[in-house]
């Protein structure tokens, strides 16, 4: 039976399906109150793990999430990824893990999301401008100065997750993978020797999966929908995966939530996996 939870760096429990934030508007207005609603309407439904980002609207999306869940409930886990900035001269977002960025844009999360510690910090890219080690190190100091609980890695190679392990410890990998976009199956398979939890960003190919003869075929005998079935299989796939598929629709994240009541049979799973 698949598991419903699973428990990163050792002490954070979390249901297995999360929240993945980015579409959320942040402007005023009736989206702002969709919004607002939408990332409650989440918490209600039991989702345990949000995902959101610095380079989302530039801290509104965690702004956001504190207007509509502040003070948060207990077991509520909100991660935020750092490492992305804004060129001061261009505009244009580019990668930047300069420890001085890293650290006001952790104190800055701190802030918006109101809390004195992020207890998942993610490294929404390694720069490669920057020294790795520089990188992690100064997250390992944020680490040691309480503003961060545990630390995670956003699409990473086995080779870049092995040399981040020998320098910290590894919580988490955010990947892109799906059902039908699977090149980061290595990523994976290393993250579930070592117990690392991985949460597949577009863990739904939303173009494609309801095109998908057998992914349809499995959602007609099973009375789901492809969606559905692609959640469901992902969570059959690895005890360590956690989808955090976003939406701003009220519909499409209870379709999503639903997905976790989806049960494949071993054939199904088979014939899906290819």
């Amino acid at each position: 039976m698949t598991s419903t939870t699973l428990r990163i760096g050792g002490d954070l429990d979390v249901h297995r399906l999360g929240f993945g934030a980015m579409r959320l508007p942040t402007g005023p207005g009736p989206d702002r109150a969709r919004s607002l609603a939408v990332a409650r309407r989440a918490v209600e439904l039991g989702v345990t793990l949000i995902d959101t980002a610095h380079l989302y609207g530039g801290g509104a999306n965690e702004e956001l999430l504190a207007e509509a869940l502040h003070p948060y409930p207990d077991g509520l886990l909100i991660t935020t990824k750092v490492g992305v900035a804004r060129s001061a001269d261009t505009g244009e977002w580019g990668l930047d893990a300069r420890p001085a960025v890293l650290r006001e844009q952790v104190d800055l999360a701190l802030r918006r999301l109101r809390v004195e510690r992020i207890e998942l910090l993610q490294l929404h890219r390694i720069d490669p401008e920057t020294p790795l080690a520089e990188q992690l190190g100064t997250l390992g100091e944020l680490q040691s100065e309480g503003k961060i609980g545990h630390l995670g890695l956003s699409e990473v190679t086995v080779d870049e997750l092995n040399q981040a392990r020998a320098l910290v410890d590894v919580a988490s990998v955010q990947n892109g993978y799906n059902l039908l976009e699977r090149e980061h199956e290595p990523v994976l398979a290393a993250c579930e020797a070592a117990g690392i939890a991985f949460l597949p960003w577009r863990p739904v190919a939303h173009d494609d999966a309801g095109a998908n003869a057998e992914v349809a075929a499995v959602a007609a005998e099973l009375g789901a929908t492809p969606t559905q079935v692609s959640l469901a299989w992902l969570l059959a796939h690895s005890p360590v995966m956690l989808p955090i598929p976003g939406t701003a629709r009220m519909a499409h994240l209870e379709e999503n939530v639903a997905a976790a009541e989806v049960t494949l049979s071993q054939e199904q799973y088979d014939r899906l996996k290819g």
